[in-house]
This record gives structure tokens, sequence and C-alpha cells, in this order.
């Protein structure tokens, strides 16, 4: 009983050790994060802004552009798209500002077949932009786009050949020679450009009514067309808007959802995805009875049927802003939920019904934010956006990683620390010198009464008694992070006596001496545990010979077995 309370003791120490994959970038000013991706090498990439000054003023130069001459002289902050990659140990890997010569912001993420990246923005004076970048961040090309009016870019999505689609909002040109002004009748209009994959523009369009129309997200349907979301405002009312559109932007149908989808609630649309059985999800936020926001599922098809209408109700206003669909038909989904007196970052997760599973609520006293998920290949799931610390009146860029239940990741259990426990654990034996652990984790049997004789390799009874409380103890240790064990060792060692022979005899006689060592201890330490555990066993336990390879100060000392963990 004794053992085992100190195990329970030593487990929770560790354990406590452990800390959650959680990457805050701390900028200057404000900073935040938009789109998150997962790289071919299973890294991690996400895309936002930081906002640095300007403090070199060029007084000599004349300046054709008034925002460009304000940003200049005025000293204010601006922002400039920022590119961050972490790896799986959470560190930083590449930190890449693009210094564009107007502030712009970055609002999404996507993948290249060649590892690169495609970045959807926009400067603050209101062009729209789109990057594309090598795995490394650099430019491969940058192309500025837009109306003679204020734009915003929304999302950036990625298309079947390889393009992408840019959409988000256009106030409606005024100017009769706009060849981009076709259907622009109200204050703002849906605004769509799509690329192909060298970045050449193939159409640009805009789509609306006589009211004040935003576009928010897109997907591409399975036989390429597109569906649109954004919405359509007029008086005291905001209606969702949902349009399907040839691959040429040749409007099909368009669908305002305002009388079957209660019209005494403001809906705002934040994210559409094409489901694995080809319908579509889309994720809203709906003022409620006391005007406080809570969240919405609206599952469609291709012809505008609604299949599923879902409001998931929460103790505080909640928004989802992104959402992603597992391979068993789950939802991950992320946003914010506002408590009384801060805003914590939400993640959800919902089966395929739109039925509430679990919810985590993340981060510190002040406003915590997640803008952006990707599933990752093992099922965990990434998530990009915004961390205020405590007592801070600024947002830092912010990455984590979060198990399929929502639950936050932790980082790996390092060798230091497994060092530090085994020291704890076997602290007793340590000090009775019956062993020695050393920092790569290697154990070694150094006791007198617990060496093996010359040329003996059955273990005697005062042995089995020292290797049954010993592995009692090492095995339950490593069972309970046997997903951090690569593999488990049990090598035998010999001393270099053996009279009278060659020495290739010497070395094979010793070889095998060595391999019986190891193979005696390995069956004695196996054949002790219940077979729920020796079924673990069988994946990573070896046993080997080292002959006198190995060989300590004295020939007593060498004929021993050792023993070696190795860590994924």
């Amino acid at each position: 009983m004794k053992y085992i309370i100190i195990f329970i003791l030593l487990i929770n120490s560790l354990n406590a050790n452990k800390q959650d994959f959680s990457v805050i970038i701390n900028k200057p000013f404000n900073a935040n994060l938009f789109g998150i991706v997962e790289d071919y090498d299973r890294t991690i990439s996400a895309v936002g802004f930081s906002k640095n000054y300007n403090q070199k003023t060029n007084i000599s130069r004349s300046y054709s552009d008034a925002f460009e001459y304000l940003a200049t002289v005025s000293k204010k902050y601006g922002s400039q798209m920022h590119l961050i990659k972490v790896n799986n140990s959470a560190n930083v890997t590449l930190s890449k500002v693009s210094h564009l010569s107007k502030f712009n912001e970055a609002v999404a993420l996507v993948k290249t077949p060649t590892n690169g990246y495609f970045v959807g923005g926009y400067t603050m004076d209101g062009s729209l932009l789109v990057m594309k970048l090598d795995n490394q961040g650099n430019t491969h090309f940058i192309k500025t786009f837009g109306t003679k009016n204020y734009d915003k870019m929304n999302n950036l999505i990625l298309l079947s050949d390889g393009g992408v689609l840019a959409i988000g909002s256009s106030i409606t040109s005024r100017d009769s020679h706009d060849n981009i002004f076709n259907t622009g009748l109200g204050n703002n209009d849906i605004f769509l450009t799509r690329f192909s994959r060298e970045g050449h523009i193939l159409w640009s369009k805009k789509y609306g009514t006589l009211h004040d129309d935003r576009g928010i997200d897109a997907v591409e349907a399975r036989d390429g067309s597109i569906i649109v979301i954004g919405t359509t405002s007029h008086k005291k009312s905001r209606d969702v808007t949902i349009m399907r559109i040839t691959e040429n932007g040749n409007k099909i149908w368009l669908k305002h959802y305002g009388e079957k989808v209660n019209t005494t609630d403001k809906l705002l649309p934040k994210k559409i995805i094409r489901l694995k059985d080809n319908n579509f999800l889309i994720a809203l936020s709906q003022l409620n009875s006391m005007q406080k926001e809570h969240i919405r599922f609206i599952k469609l098809d291709l012809y505008q049927n609604i299949l599923i209408d879902r409001e998931i109700f929460t103790t505080y206003p909640s928004v989802i802003n992104d959402i992603k669909e597992f391979s068993n038909g789950n939802i991950i989904a992320v946003g914010y939920v506002q408590g009384s007196y801060n805003t914590d970052a939400l993640a959800m997760i919902l089966d395929s019904t739109l039925t509430l599973l679990n919810q985590e609520h993340y981060g510190d006293n002040n406003y915590d934010i997640f803008n952006a998920t990707t599933i990752l290949h093992n099922s965990q799931i990434a998530v990009a956006g915004a961390h205020t610390a405590t007592n801070s009146q600024e947002t830092d860029m912010w990455i984590v990683k979060l198990n399929s239940d929502a639950s936050m990741v932790k980082l790996p259990v390092q060798s230091d620390d497994f060092y530090t426990e085994l020291c704890k654990l076997f602290q007793q034996e340590i000090n009775n010198k019956e062993i020695r652990i050393y920092r790569d984790l290697t154990i070694e049997l150094t006791a007198p009464r617990i060496l093996f004789k010359v040329g003996e390799s059955k273990l005697t009874q005062i042995q089995k008694l020292f290797l049954e409380k010993f592995s009692a103890k090492l095995i339950s240790f490593l069972y309970h992070y046997k997903k951090r064990i690569q593999r488990f060792e049990v090598d035998g060692h010999t001393s270099q006596e053996w009279a009278k022979v060659s020495f290739k005899e010497r070395y094979l006689k010793n070889e095998k001496l060595s391999l019986n060592r190891s193979y005696e201890t390995l069956q004695y330490i196996f054949s002790q545990e219940p077979r729920e555990v020796q079924e673990w066993l069988i994946t990573v336990l070896k046993g080997s010979g080292y002959s006198y390879s190995q060989k300590m100060n004295t020939p007593k000392k060498s004929r021993r077995v050792s023993f070696k963990i190795y860590l994924k």
C-alpha cells in the first residue's frame, strides 16, 4: 500500500508539471490571428496581424495618397499581416511580418498543393489583397484589387482548381465607367473575386439589393457551384442572404431567410462549410428575447431545403466564429462567450444532429476569443485567436491545441521530467545503492546481491524478490504514460572473463550469456503483470545483449542487467 500511495503522488506531480499546448505571441499593441492550417510536416501555421509604430518620416517626399501621408506623419501604429508557425513542442519556428507599403490586416489562410499559402486580407484604406507565399512565408506574388470605393474582405476560400475565391463587401460605385458596377444597388454589396492558382483574376462581381448587403463566407459545392452567405439589412431588421452561383459567378438562386427564420430575431451568419454528405452547415449568431447573442445552426441542401434548424442555448451570450467537421460527423465550433465581467474563448463539440456534446471555456479574466480552427491529422484541433493577459489592455496572438472533446492538449512530458520522477519513485533504492538512474533514462542494477555470478544467467531467489518489487513500481509508472513510451529495453551485460578461449569465442560466449541474462529478467518481469499490461508490453518491450561492450570498472559490477526507456 505504501508504494501505491507514493506512485499516485508521483503521477500527480508529473501531471501537474505538464503544460497546456497554448502559445501566446506577445507583440506591442493589439495583435490577433484569424486563419489557421496544418502544414504538410504536421506543424501549424496561423495568420493575422500585429502592429508597430511608424516613426520614420520623409518630409521631402511628395505624397499623392492621403492615407500614406497620414500614416507616415501621424506616428500612429499600423497593422501588418503576420504569419506564425508553431511546432509540436509549442515553439514558434517562424514569425514573419509582411511590411507592405500600406497598413493591412489578414483575415484568412489556406494551403497550396506545394505546402505554401494563400493569404487574404485588406488594407486600411479599402483595397483588397491576395498574397501567395511559400512555406517559409516568402512572397510569390501580391495582388491588390477592388473598386474605387471602400472594400473589405471577410474570407478567402480554396477552390477545387487550386485557385481561391475572395468574399467581402464593397460600397456601391456611382461611377458609370466602373465595369464592376453590375448589380450593386445599395450602400454595401456582396463582392466576390475569383483567382486562378497563378493569381490571375478570372472574374469579379457584385451582388446585392437596394438595401445594405454584406458578404460573409462561401463554400464550393461538389458540382463546382458556390454557396455564398451574407446579410441584407433594411430598417431595423437583418435577413440572412444565401445565394448559389455558378463557377463563373452567375446567379442560380438567391434566398433571403427572414420569414421562415424568426424575423423578430436579428440573425448574423458567421460561417458555412460543406459536410461529408455534401449538404451545408451554417453557424449563425442570433439575438434572443433579452437581446443577448446565442448560437444557431442551420443545415441545408443544395436546393435551399432546410434539413436541421437548431438553437444552442447557453447561460451566457455566446457566438461561434468557425466550424469544422470530423471524419465521424461530429462538429467542432469555436468562438467566444461573454460572462458578467469578462469574455472567454469558447469551444464546443456537437454530434451530426447538432446536439451539444461538450463545451469548454478558455482564457484569463479579460478578453479572450477563438477566431478560426482546423482539424489536424490525429483528430486534435488547432485554434487561433486572441488572448489578453491579466492587467493588460492589449490583445496578443494566440494558438492552442484541443482534443476531440474540446479539452486542452497537454505538451509531451520531457525526459528531464521522467528522470526527476523516477528518482523520486526509486529514492529508497538509490539511497541503498541498489540502482543508479541516469538522465538518458537508463536504470542500472548495482547492488552486489542482485548481480549475476560468473557464467550464470538464472535468477536467484534474492534477485527475483528484488525484481518483483522493482518492476511493480516501474511498469506501473510506464504503463500510466504508455502513449509517451516508444521502447523499453532490458539489456544484459557481462564481464570479459572467459578462460582458455580465443578472442572470437570469448566475445560470442559473452554475447550469448548477456542475451540469456536479458531474457531471464525480461520474462520474469513480464510474467508478473496482468494480461492488459502484457498486451501493451509486447509492443514496446525489447531484450538485448551487450556482451562486455559496456563493462564497468570491475568484472563483478559488469555482470548485471540495465533498463532503458525511450520516449516518443
